[in-house]
C-alpha cells in the first residue's frame, strides 16, 4: 500500500478502471481539477497486488475550510462527531470506495480494511479523525462492519432510469396519471418560443455563475457569491473541457436558466441548474432539470439521469429510484502526532 500527493501520479486508465462504477465525482478527471481547490489537502490511498495491479483506492481530503454547509460536520453529523478529513469523494453527494470490478468478497473487503486503516493513519497524523459522506447505500453496507456505530442516513438520491431510445420511451414508462403532465410541460415550455442554446461550459462559464450566485443566495447560502461561483465554474470548465456540457436558454443575449451537466459511465450526471426567477417561461426549471437533459442523455447513449437530492418527490414523480445517502464516521482516536510510515508519506 502507498499514499500519493496527486491523481496525477496514477495512471489515468488504472483510475478509471476502478472509478467507473463509482460515479463522476471519484473520476480521474474530476479528481484532478479539484486539486486546485485551496480549501483542502489531499493525498490518495492506493493498494496495488504484488505485481503492480490496483486494487484499491480512495482519496483523502484535510479540510481547512469547507464552504458547503452539507460537507460541514456540524451540520449533518450528532454534535459529538467533529472529523476533519474526508475519504472518499469530497463533492457531488455520492460516495463510495473504490475497489476493482470482480474482486471475490474475500478480497475486496481486506482491501477496503487497508483503507480504512490508511485513513485512520492519515487524519491521526493529523490531530483528527475521517468520515465517509453520502456513501451510496450499496458503499455503506460494505464498509459498515468497519466502523464501529452505523451509518448515519443523510439524504435521499434520485436516478431516472431512461429506457428505450428516446424520450418517447421515457413518457412511455412513467405510471399513466403522469404522461399528461410531463407531455403538458413540454409542450408549453416549447410553445413559449424560448431560444435553447447546447455550449460548453467553457463558452458561458461567466453567465452561468451570475444564475447560479442568485440561486445560492435564494437558498441562504451567503458565501456563494458571482466571484465565487465563477470561481467554481471556471476551475470546472478547465478541468472537465468538452465533458461539461451546458444546456441553456435565452432571452436574447441574456441567459435565463441553464443546466450543466456531465455523461460519466452509463450516466447522465447534473451538476447544476439555475434560472430568472423573474422570467416568465413555462415550466423552464422542470424543462432544464429533467427534459432537456434527457434529450441529451439519449442523443449521446446514457442509459439514465443523475438527479441527486432535494425535491425527491418531484423527482419520484418523473420516474426516480430512490436510494439512501448514509455517512460513517471513525471514532477511533488519533495517535500522537508523528510522520507517516516512509511509504505513506502525505502531504
Amino acid at each position: 500500500m502507498s499514499t500519493v500527493e496527486s491523481v496525477h501520479e496514477v495512471p489515468a486508465a488504472e483510475w478509471e478502471h476502478l472509478a467507473r462504477p463509482a460515479g463522476l465525482y471519484l473520476s480521474h478527471r474530476w479528481l484532478a481539477g479539484e486539486e486546485d481547490d485551496p480549501t483542502a489537502t489531499r493525498a490518495y490511498v492506493l493498494v496495488r497486488e504484488s505485481d503492480g495491479t490496483l486494487l484499491a483506492a480512495a482519496p483523502l481530503h484535510l479540510v481547512r475550510d469547507e464552504p458547503n454547509d452539507s460537507y460541514q460536520p456540524e451540520t449533518v453529523l450528532p454534535p459529538q462527531l467533529r472529523p476533519r478529513v474526508i475519504a472518499g469523494a469530497r463533492r457531488g453527494y455520492h460516495n463510495a470506495p473504490l475497489t476493482a470490478p470482480g474482486l471475490a468478497p474475500g478480497r475486496r473487503d481486506a482491501c477496503l480494511t487497508r483503507l480504512r486503516d490508511a485513513a485512520r493513519r492519515f487524519a491521526g497524523h493529523h490531530g483528527t479523525t475521517h468520515w465517509w459522506p453520502y456513501l451510496t447505500a450499496e458503499a455503506a453496507t460494505r464498509l459498515a462492519p468497519l466502523y464501529p456505530e452505523p451509518a448515519h442516513r443523510l439524504e435521499d438520491d434520485a436516478l431516472i432510469p431512461l429506457p428505450g431510445t428516446g424520450v418517447d420511451d421515457y413518457v412511455s414508462s412513467l405510471p399513466a396519471q403522469r404522461r399528461a403532465g410531463v407531455r403538458r410541460e413540454r409542450r408549453e415550455f416549447a410553445a413559449s418560443g424560448v431560444e435553447i442554446r447546447r455550449q460548453v461550459l467553457a463558452d458561458c462559464f461567466e453567465d452561468a455563475a451570475v444564475l447560479l450566485a442568485g440561486h445560492q443566495q435564494d437558498h441562504g447560502h451567503g458565501r456563494d457569491g458571482i466571484d465565487a461561483m465563477t470561481g467554481l465554474l471556471k476551475r470546472q470548465a478547465t478541468a472537465m473541457g468538452s465533458e461539461a456540457r451546458v444546456v441553456a436558454t435565452y432571452d436574447g443575449d441574456r441567459m435565463t436558466g441553464f443546466c450543466l451537466s456531465y455523461d460519466y459511465g452509463t450516466t447522465t450526471w447534473i451538476r447544476a441548474v439555475a434560472f430568472d426567477r423573474r422570467h416568465p417561461t413555462p415550466h423552464l426549471y422542470f424543462n432544464l432539470m429533467y427534459y432537456l437533459p434527457i434529450e441529451d442523455a439519449y442523443a449521446h447513449g446514457t442509459t439514465a439521469l443523475h438527479a441527486g437530492m432535494a425535491a425527491i418527490e418531484a423527482k419520484r414523480r418523473r420516474g426516480a429510484r430512490i436510494s439512501g445517502l448514509y455517512a460513517l464516521v471513525d471514532r477511533h482516536g488519533a495517535p500522537p502526532r508523528g510522520p507517516l510510515p516512509a511509504r505513506e508519506a502525505a502531504a
